[in-house]
Formats: C-alpha cells, sequence, structure tokens
C-alpha cells in the first residue's frame, strides 16, 4: 500500500504544483512566465523522485508505469493500481486548483496550438525523449541513486521549455486526463492518452536494440 500512497502522493505534488504555475501565470497575466513554469515542472519531478524514488519508483506517469512492465523491469499486476493511483493524484491536485483559482479557464489543462496530428507527433517524441532517460537511469522499482532526479527533471525542464507553447507538453496521460476533464478542455484528450503511451515504449524498443540484456530483465518482475 506505501507504494500507492507515494505514487499518489508525487502526482498530486506534481500535478498541484506544474499545473499550478500554468494557471497561477493565466490569472495573473504571465506573472510566473513560460520559463518559470518549464522550471516548475523540472524541479518538481525531480524533488518528488528523491522524496519517493526509494518507495515506488518514482513513476507518477501512466505510460512510464505501462512501459516499465513492457520492459520487464516492472510486474504487470502492478500497473493498473500504479494507474489509478496517479490518476487519483492528478484529479486531487486539480480539483484544489480548481478551488484555489475559479477565475482560471485552463487549469493547466494541454491544449495543442497546432494541428492534432502535429501535436500528436511532438508529444510521442517528448515522450520517447523522456523515457529513454528513464529507462537508463532506472530500474522500475527504484530509482538508481542521486542521477535519476537531475536527470528526469531536467529532461522535463527542457522539454516544457521548448514544446510547452505548441502542446504544453505532457508527456503524461494522468497529467492531461485531471486537468483537462476539470477544466471542461476535452477535445483532443486522446492524443495526450495515446500519444506518450507509444512514444515510452518506442523507447523501450530502442533501449532493447541498443542495450539487449542490460536495458530488460524479469530481475523486477
Amino acid at each position: 500500500m506505501k507504494k500507492y500512497i507515494a505514487e499518489f502522493i508525487g502526482t498530486f505534488s506534481m500535478i498541484f504544483c506544474g499545473t499550478g504555475a500554468m494557471a497561477v501565470n493565466e490569472v495573473t497575466g504571465g506573472e510566473v512566465t513560460h520559463v518559470g513554469i518549464a522550471i516548475t515542472w523540472g524541479l518538481i519531478v525531480m524533488a518528488m523522485i528523491y522524496a519517493f524514488g526509494e518507495t515506488s519508483g518514482a513513476h507518477f506517469n501512466p505510460a512510464v508505469s505501462i512501459a516499465f512492465a513492457y520492459a520487464k523491469k516492472f510486474a504487470w499486476k502492478e500497473v493498473p493500481k500504479y494507474i489509478v493511483a496517479q490518476i487519483l493524484g492528478a484529479f486531487a491536485a486539480s480539483f484544489l486548483l480548481w478551488f484555489l483559482f475559479p477565475e482560471s479557464e485552463n487549469l493547466g489543462a494541454t491544449i495543442p496550438t497546432v494541428t492534432v496530428w502535429r501535436a500528436f507527433v511532438l508529444e510521442l517524441l517528448l515522450t520517447f525523449f523522456l523515457m529513454v532517460v528513464i529507462i537508463n537511469v532506472s530500474t522500475g522499482s527504484k530509482e538508481m541513486g542521486i542521477i535519476a532526479g537531475i536527470a528526469v527533471g531536467g529532461v522535463i525542464l527542457l522539454e516544457a521549455m521548448f514544446a510547452g507553447p505548441i502542446t504544453n507538453a505532457s508527456m503524461n496521460p494522468a497529467r492531461s486526463i485531471a486537468p483537462n476533464m476539470v477544466s471542461g478542455n476535452i477535445e483532443g484528450l486522446w492524443l495526450y492518452i495515446l500519444a506518450p503511451i507509444l512514444g515510452a515504449l518506442l523507447a523501450v524498443v530502442s533501449c532493447k536494440l541498443i542495450k539487449d540484456d542490460d536495458c530488460c530483465d524479469t530481475t523486477n518482475c
């Protein structure tokens, strides 16, 4: 139960701070700034990895959990439980932000500024890059020391910095489902669910091609 609680709290914290920065930026007319939002995302992810990496592996993302299971670094039977904890954490954060900032129309929702298929390809690639880093610095069930938080938080900051204005750089179905549904921005939501999962799975495939036995094993299943 501890690992599910860790996934709930970690995802809650990530969504509350990340989309919260976007909501505050919206209601204050840009006081946080795009750069500030990207930094917030990177720092909160890094912090939560250090806080809960030893407990749950610090997935905080259904696409990551699915990809780890596909890579045989995580038990498939745990995937639904992790996803439920992650989505519940995300919704708890989004409802709290809705209460705190009722004047916000988007609550940090992911809304593409380009055509749906261009956004789909971009989100797929962003998640691919993210998962390539994650799978090379973690074991699936536990994160590997100090490098994981810096590497994963850094790539999220980087991707949010350059892709945020285009797709809001979701890379995470739970991160999109909660704020989009709470704010009522559900058009195109499917791409933020499907693209990250496919991108994460492609990252595992690429890892298998490069690392072979070092990438995927059954030691944690």
